[in-house]
């Protein structure tokens, strides 16, 4: 009998560190720590003030750091051809290296670089994220076909999330004001969390039977808005009043509880799983149509790019979704939508100086914008899931809606309006967060899994394109010019 049992329990742990849940919970730790674009705003004055640099030059900078969080098609055009643990690693290295030379530069322990390396830096750095992004979400989708809006939102969620996460870890390790510490933490903390899951990032049989069972990705949501929740808890207070090291090491302890947390529902999955295994049916996935495979397998490929082409939600070759109609015009939206959200993203440290709100309410904004934008992908894929199935409500006309709320928070933000800030930055993370996630699932929808690694990561490069015409281009000059003219009449440079 004690033979039995352990046998038992060795069957079990062997499923459960191979399973395709583990590989979800990791997925999600991953997805936690890898959100540092969006924490820019907390040390980018730091930047601005050691190197000298003017608004115009900051802001391309952080055009630098969206151009390489969202130029991942390497890292799609890896996953096509290397496992997901190799595309994991380059991820974590490009991190590391990355964030920690610009630790050396902004601390002075190196000299001074270039403005040009210093945009090399920040761009090395900021697309790492695509990778992570692309082992965990993608491995995640082929693993999990069945729950493609739950799951993009899930992950995208915490994406979202991990701003406001990494913040209260920051304060816990290093304190309230020291933004080398918040860099140098960016750089091993992301990377050790990649290494880490490693062993656990991977395709698994998708022959392997599945239960078609929302239950378990309704309690990772609960969990996760309960870690919102929480959040949300600490931040407000820390608006008010001053912290010290200890009492963000005590408010941080949740936080990490909170993070382990899904770990519950992967083992009582499997336990489920172990204890009443599913009928033994073959799992729905998309492969290949006749017609794709008869395409590619042509002399004159290139002829079937225009004609010939798949039925929408049936796999196109790459070239096939890049040049069509439908993508371009997703491309066009999200490069205006995600541009402008990006661009109050990226200055909210400049916005909130230049109306006078205090150094702890900036930092406040990082974070609401990060919580708000943790909601916006959750609700994105689990509620546009919900309309799609049960009204057909189909998922663009949702991206446009999402579109026109975003207006009012630009709108409050141009008029000034005492204390709005606060809003305009919930509004503006809600729509950032609920664009992304969108479009993601727009793409899978419209142009099939087979190459998804790839044009995911096409359809992310409407961010940077976005962010430089409306951060560089657009705010960064009327930024400084406004701050000359207000010199030239006596009033200082506002928010320098």
């Amino acid at each position: 009998m004690a033979e039995e049992a352990l046998a038992a329990v060795t069957g079990f742990l062997h499923k459960l560190l191979t399973g395709r849940w583990l590989m979800l919970f990791a997925s999600l730790i991953i997805m936690a720590m890898n959100g540092s674009g969006y924490m820019f705003g907390l040390y980018s004055n730091h930047i601005k003030s050691v190197f000298g640099y003017d608004q115009s030059t900051l802001n391309l900078i952080s055009f630098f750091k969206d151009l390489g969080a969202n130029l991942g098609v390497v890292s799609g055009l890896l996953y096509e051809v290397a496992p997901p643990w190799l595309v994991l690693s380059v991820g974590a290295i490009l991190n590391f290296f990355g964030y920690f030379m610009l630790w050396l530069a902004v601390s002075g322990r190196t000299a001074a670089p270039g403005l040009r390396l210093m945009c090399v830096y920040m761009s090395v750095a900021a697309n790492s994220l695509s990778f992570g992004n692309t082992a965990a979400l993608v491995t995640c989708l082929r693993n999990f076909p069945l729950h493609r809006g739950c799951l993009l939102g899930l992950l995208k969620g915490y994406i979202g999330l991990s701003g406001a996460i990494m913040t209260q870890l920051y304060h816990a390790m290093y304190g309230e004001d020291n933004p080398e510490g918040l860099i140098l933490m960016i750089a091993w903390l992301p990377s050790a969390i990649s290494l880490a899951s490693l062993p656990f990032i991977r395709l698994i049989n998708s022959n392997n039977n599945q239960r078609n069972d929302l239950k378990p990705f309704y309690n990772l949501l609960y969990i996760s808005l309960a870690l919102a929740a929480s959040l949300l808890a600490i931040i407000i207070p820390q608006t008010k009043t001053h912290f010290s090291k200890t009492d963000y090491i005590a408010v941080a302890s949740p936080i990490v509880l909170f993070l382990l947390l899904p770990l519950a529902v992967v083992v009582n999955q499997e336990l489920t799983l172990h204890n009443h295994p599913p009928p033994i049916t073959s799992i729905l996935v998309q492969s290949p149509s006749p017609q794709l495979t008869t395409m590619s397998r042509s002399s004159n490929w290139y002829k079937n790019i225009f004609t010939g082409r798949p039925m929408l939600g049936d796999d196109h070759t790459i070239l096939q979704a890049i040049l069509s109609v439908d993508m371009a015009i997703l491309f066009v939206v999200t490069t205006c939508g995600v541009g402008g959200a990006l661009t109050v993203v990226d200055n909210v440290a400049q916005i909130g100086a230049s109306l006078d709100y205090p150094t702890r309410s900036i930092s406040s904004f990082v974070s609401l914008m990060s919580i708000w934008n943790f909601l916006g992908r959750v609700m994105a894929g689990y509620v546009s899931e919900f309309l799609l199935i049960k009204y057909r409500l189909p998922r663009p006309l949702m991206l446009t809606f999402v579109i026109l709320l975003s207006c009012i928070g630009h709108i409050m933000i141009a008029f000034g309006v005492p204390n709005s800030l606060y809003f305009a930055s919930i509004i503006t993370g809600f729509c950032l967060g609920a664009q992304l996630p969108l479009t993601a699932t727009i793409i899978s929808d419209l142009f099939g899994l087979k190459h998804y690694s790839t044009l995911y990561n096409v359809g992310s490069v409407s961010s940077p394109v976005g962010s430089y015409i409306f951060n560089v281009r657009l705010a960064g000059r009327i930024y400084d010019r406004e701050g000359e003219r207000q010199r030239n009449f006596g009033f200082g440079y506002f928010g320098a």
